[in-house]
């Protein structure tokens, strides 16, 4: 990896950093930029998972005070995506490289899809909630949403966030923590797995982390002056084109 790769990196990385502190769907746009510098999709997605994982840690750090009450569900539901994430992470490895090839488009477009649809469904499921997280009700969803936060993971925080007020919560910010929260637990598996099989570029994970942590911190202040909508479109319009541009690679 030469210097422009990395400065390419870096930005990308703060970019998304940005956008994961104002809006999410921070991998929609660093992914297709792994992609589009060559690296393999497997290797893509492990050095992406790594150089993303300390920011929902640091996101949930930043609000820790709205958490849920903290039990023994709460602790229960973590091992779920802890296991669901060491789960998908296998999985992504044990997936044969040409049939990801094909994957990486609808996996791209997918998430693309359910990001733009986010703020429509987190509108719409908060009236069914009482107030209070009913665990043994969420946690076989939250294993699924694990396995696929493991796996690949764009907006998976849209998913989390849906299932979690299905579950009860009706209170966005603790609700957003605890999503943050169970990530991490899904990021602390998936993210060893993944170096543990030596699936990480590490060049590349070092200049896309250090820029994600750049990007998250100023996406703090930035979050005040800038117009979420407008970064929200941005992320869409991003990962509509990066969709596009790999169906007709890889599909076409």
């Amino acid at each position: 990896m030469d210097i422009s790769d990395a400065a390419l990196l870096f930005a990308a990385g703060f970019a998304g950093g940005i956008a994961a502190a104002i809006a999410g769907g921070a991998s929609l746009v660093t992914f297709p930029t792994l992609l589009a510098l060559g690296l393999p999709p497997v290797a893509a997605n492990a050095t992406n998972a790594v150089g993303l994982s300390l920011s929902n840690f640091m996101a949930a750090v930043a609000d820790w005070r709205r958490r849920p009450s903290w039990g023994r569900s709460l602790t229960w539901l973590f091992a779920v995506n802890f296991v669901g994430g060491a789960i998908g992470a296998l999985l992504m490895l044990e997936t044969p490289a040409d049939l990801l090839i094909l994957l990486v488009p609808g996996l791209i477009g997918g998430a693309t899809l359910l990001f733009a649809l986010g703020p429509w469904i987190q509108r719409r499921l908060p009236a069914i909630g009482d107030g209070k997280l009913h665990a043994a009700g969420v946690a076989f969803p939250l294993f699924l949403s694990a396995i696929y936060g493991g796996y690949f993971g764009a907006a998976l925080g849209v998913i989390n966030l849906a299932i979690l007020s299905i579950g009860g919560l009706t209170d966005l910010r603790s609700t957003n923590v605890l999503k943050n929260i169970l990530i991490t637990g899904v990021s602390a598996s998936s993210v060893w797995i993944y170096v543990w099989q030596g699936a990480v570029v590490w060049p590349a994970m070092v200049a896309l982390m250090v820029g994600s942590i750049g990007g998250g911190y100023a996406g703090g202040y930035l979050i005040r002056v800038l117009p979420p909508l407008g970064v929200r479109f941005g992320i869409i319009a991003f990962g509509t084109a990066a969709t596009t541009f790999y169906a007709g690679r890889y599909w076409f």
